[in-house]
């Protein structure tokens, strides 16, 4: 159970969506650490009872719902699932969608438009059928972009493309939720150690034949960076930004990435 010192967000509700491994796997436990009861969302069912249960295992309280969020029905699905098991929602974390990497020239009208549907145009609506239960409950909004939106690189026209999207969105959604009494901001995580960029370092390890610790130092020098993320780093972010601590972010594009963005 959460300590003396973590219960500012005691008794909230969040959903949180991709929340079955990496970076939303991190932010899901991170929060019910804090007190939240967790909804729980991905397309794997199985990876998010494994999640549900370890929260479980700590003392905390988490219900999930397997949904793809490229289907138009599945935010008001999730939203009635999360009302059922709990009554409320205080915080939503759009976390879910991965992008195609690749030349430009090479990607496909298909690929672009699986891009968009999942972790732009799902976030769009899961926003807006939780919006009237947030302003409700005067709750908080993260979109859990990249800095690709800000820094797009010609291997990531599709993320890159979504990503500035989203910061788009989240400084249009602001706006309305000064009116209404929702917190809405945007983390842009960097190289954080998630399965893809597993991926990445692997690729290293078969090009240039050398062990993985070497490859992820190679990789950071090339970066320019300080050392590659943890999906805990994200999660405390997130953690701060939804507490009453962090209320005063508004309308934020925060880039968490080791100092991988130049641009001022």
């Amino acid at each position: 159970m959460p300590d003396a010192a973590l219960k500012s967000l005691q008794n909230r509700v969040a959903i949180v969506t991709g929340a079955s491994r990496g970076i939303g796997r991190a932010i899901a436990l991170r929060l019910a650490r804090d007190g939240t009861r967790l909804v729980l969302t991905a397309r794997d069912q199985d990876a998010l009872h494994n999640v549900a249960q370890e929260i479980r295992s700590g003392g905390g309280q988490a219900a999930s719902i397997a949904a793809d969020l490229r289907l138009a029905e599945s935010p008001v699905q999730i939203t009635d699932f999360a009302l059922h098991a709990f009554g409320q929602i205080d915080i939503l974390v759009n976390n879910a969608g991965a992008t195609k990497r690749g030349a430009f020239l090479t990607l496909t009208d298909d690929e672009w438009a699986e891009g968009f549907a999942l972790k732009f145009f799902g976030a769009v609506r899961l926003t807006r059928a939780a919006w009237p239960h947030l302003k409700h409950r005067s709750g908080s909004v993260v979109h859990i972009s990249g800095i690709g939106g800000r820094t797009p690189g010609p291997e990531f026209a599709i993320g890159g493309s979504v990503n500035a999207a989203l910061l788009s969105f989240t400084k249009a959604l602001a706006d309305l939720g000064i009116a209404d009494g929702v917190q809405v901001n945007a983390i842009n995580p960097g190289a954080v150690r998630t399965d893809r960029l597993q991926g990445r370092l692997n690729r290293i390890v078969q090009e240039d034949s050398v062990d993985l610790a070497t490859a992820e130092r190679k990789f950071v020098e090339q970066s320019a960076i300080t050392r590659v993320g943890e999906p805990d780093d994200i999660a405390n972010l997130v953690a701060h930004m939804v507490s009453p601590e962090g209320r005063f972010l508004h309308g934020s594009l925060i880039d968490i990435d080791g100092g991988q963005t130049k641009t001022v």
